[in-house]
């Protein structure tokens, strides 16, 4: 190549500094797949979600391709769509990141009242959270919020600012999928009976046992109210704001048993239990992250 067109400069540069890049073409998409690839006929990639055996040398497969090798990125077979480049793209699970993309400024707001501070990006519309640490992707995981990571691509729009922070929980949990919940008079799961919270269990907690049992009650109610969809989601947000109130306490406050009666409301409305106790454990996880 004679020349280095601009985006090949940028993709070479994130390349070395261990970012796997793509070229996208007008439109700021993915260019189509070579003949041989076209409709899958190759089989996928071997690090695509249905691993397959192709080969091809080609910037096919969108962010499958995705590579850090400078010599595959000035390869005579990558050169015809860097000069039809108009940006770069990189596949954040291949660097070890997660992007969280706001799409507007409601769920910047969002995220600024519910997320770790990391470092950010301005987009178009809205904003690129960045963090430390890779997880399955998931489009819509709440109005105008997008997770890329291990199986997207997101746009090069620059280093952005601020310190890059560690994945929290909080983004792990968007992407748990609740299962559909059974209908009226099916059990997801039979929970043993277990010891309530009490002043037993939380000789450190600062709060009157009639304080901590007053917001635990209004929060199962929540819980229990969402009988057709959401409970999961829900037992995750009692579960963060339970745990909030607790975060000065000199402890121990018996969160686990708090944690217990969550999970066992949830499951009472049909989440499957595996689910609840991942809800309720990343929502009392996110409260200590937040307090840090």
């Amino acid at each position: 190549m004679s020349a280095t067109t601009e985006p090949l400069r940028v993709a070479l540069a994130l390349a070395a500094a261990g970012v796997p890049v793509l070229p996208l073409r007008r439109g700021k998409v993915p260019f189509g797949n070579c003949p041989s690839c076209k409709d899958g006929a190759c089989g996928g990639r071997p690090n695509m979600k249905a691993a397959g055996p192709c080969r091809c040398p080609a910037p096919c497969h969108a962010w499958a391709a995705a590579t850090t090798d400078p010599h595959a990125l000035t390869s005579p077979v990558w050169a015809p769509v860097w000069r039809e480049a108009v940006a770069v793209a990189y596949h954040p699970g291949g660097a070890g990141l997660t992007v969280v993309d706001l799409d507007d400024s409601a769920a910047v707001a969002w995220a600024r009242e519910t997320l770790p501070a990391t470092r950010t990006v301005a987009t178009t519309r809205g904003e690129h959270w960045l963090y430390r640490g890779a997880m399955p992707s998931s489009n819509a995981v709440r109005p105008g919020v997008d997770i890329k990571s291990m199986t997207q691509y997101a746009r090069w729009l620059g280093p952005g600012t601020g310190r890059m922070a560690v994945l929290p929980a909080a983004v792990r949990a968007l992407v748990v999928k609740e299962d559909t919940t059974p209908a009226r008079g099916e059990v997801a799961s039979s929970l043993p009976t277990r010891a309530a919270w009490g002043r037993s269990v939380a000789t450190g907690c600062r709060h009157t046992e009639r304080y901590v049992r007053t917001g635990l009650e209004r929060g199962l109610a929540l819980v229990r109210a969402r009988t057709e969809s959401g409970a999961g989601s829900q037992a995750f947000g009692v579960a963060r704001f339970l745990a909030a109130q607790h975060t000065a306490c000199p402890g121990p406050c018996g969160l686990t048993a708090i944690g217990e009666e969550i999970v066992t409301a949830a499951v009472s409305v049909g989440v499957p239990e595996p689910y609840a106790r991942r809800a309720v454990a990343n929502g009392l996880e996110t409260a200590v992250e937040r307090a840090a």
